[in-house]
């Protein structure tokens, strides 16, 4: 909680970061130069997600520089989606700024979410205006993802918003209550609602590295999506069953009738195997998506915490000033 001597800033940024150490200056002198113009005071919450190269060095020397700048460093990789949890918990502003590391989110747009803010909106999104910098393959694959959400989704997504977005106290307090491990933010900061809008942006170039989401990480996030915000792939078995149940009933009563007018007839082998691979496979699938489930539920009720901390920078330097401080009253004494 803030206290007299820290009181709570205006603004918080918070940016989840991993392996992003060539970023780290180029971001916070751009995040100082645009928040200097539109609020009176902001911190910048660094949440590093067990980066194995100098990104912790680069945000204790920008700690150093500025006093603003604060990081949480995890004890391992815990994912982009818990990295922001985190962010959240720690962010102590009347509003917060999510915000990606890699400077294609400009920090020159926050001052327009900051100016929608004032006006009343609680949720402000960054709002794409194209995908040109993404490879044509992610291209298709994420809209597909979109549409296959809003088809089946129980919430919808504002087009073309991500992470990039300021969400007011109220919608953060709201965020911080849940505490699912599958996490797919975008549509939790949907579900909670609040008065929202879009800003649009054009996406920049990556200032330096490439992007950590492989594929197989795209699969899995958009597979946490859908199963977290519809239960339409459990639905959707039973008018399967259904549907190869009447199939099943309507060749059983066409056999027996052709029986019955020409004669027992010896059934192929080929038909028989067929049958039976293709209904274990219906089975299979069903239970897979069953499963994918069932793993979900098996993850919440272990109760793990969502991330542990190794290092909280601002922390260390309060306890080894605690520290000093009675050190030094040992030695008067």
């Amino acid at each position: 909680m803030p206290s007299k001597a820290n009181p709570a800033p205006e603004l918080t940024v918070v940016v989840p970061v991993f392996n992003e150490a060539a970023n780290i200056g180029e971001l916070v002198r751009r995040l100082a130069a645009a928040l200097a113009t539109c609020v009176a005071s902001f911190e910048i919450v660094f949440v590093d997600d067990g980066s194995s190269d100098g990104t912790l060095a680069a945000l204790c020397a920008a700690r150093d520089a500025d006093p603003r700048v604060d990081a949480i460093s995890f004890s391992r990789n815990f994912g982009k989606e818990v990295a922001i949890a985190a962010g959240l918990d720690h962010a102590r502003g009347r509003a917060v700024v999510i915000i990606d590391a890699d400077l294609q989110h400009p920090p020159e747009v926050i001052p327009a979410m900051i100016a929608k803010w004032r006006e009343g909106y609680e949720n402000v999104y960054g709002q794409r205006t194209d995908r040109m910098g993404d490879a044509p393959l992610r291209r298709a694959l994420t809209r597909r993802f979109y549409t296959l959400f809003e088809q089946f989704g129980e919430t919808p997504l504002p087009p073309g918003a991500g992470d990039f977005r300021l969400l007011d106290r109220k919608a953060v307090n709201a965020l911080l209550r849940m505490r699912e491990r599958a996490r797919f933010s975008k549509g939790l900061y949907a579900w909670i609602g609040f008065k929202s809008i879009g800003v649009p942006f054009a996406v920049a170039e990556r200032a330096n590295g490439a992007s950590k989401f492989s594929y197989g990480k795209l699969t899995r996030f958009a597979l946490d999506g859908l199963t977290s915000f519809s239960t339409l792939p459990l639905k959707v078995w039973t008018f399967i069953g259904m549907t190869i149940s009447f199939f099943a009933l309507t060749a059983t009563a066409y056999f027996i009738a052709r029986t019955m007018m020409s004669g027992v007839d010896v059934p192929g082998y080929a038909s028989l195997i067929v049958s039976v691979m293709f209904f274990a496979g219906v089975q299979l699938l069903s239970l897979g998506v069953i499963g994918e489930y069932i793993g979900r539920i098996f993850a919440e009720v272990k109760g793990r915490p969502l991330y542990i901390v190794a290092r909280h920078l601002s922390v260390d330097e309060q306890e080894l000033r605690i520290d000093s401080q009675q050190g030094m009253g040992r030695a008067a004494e």
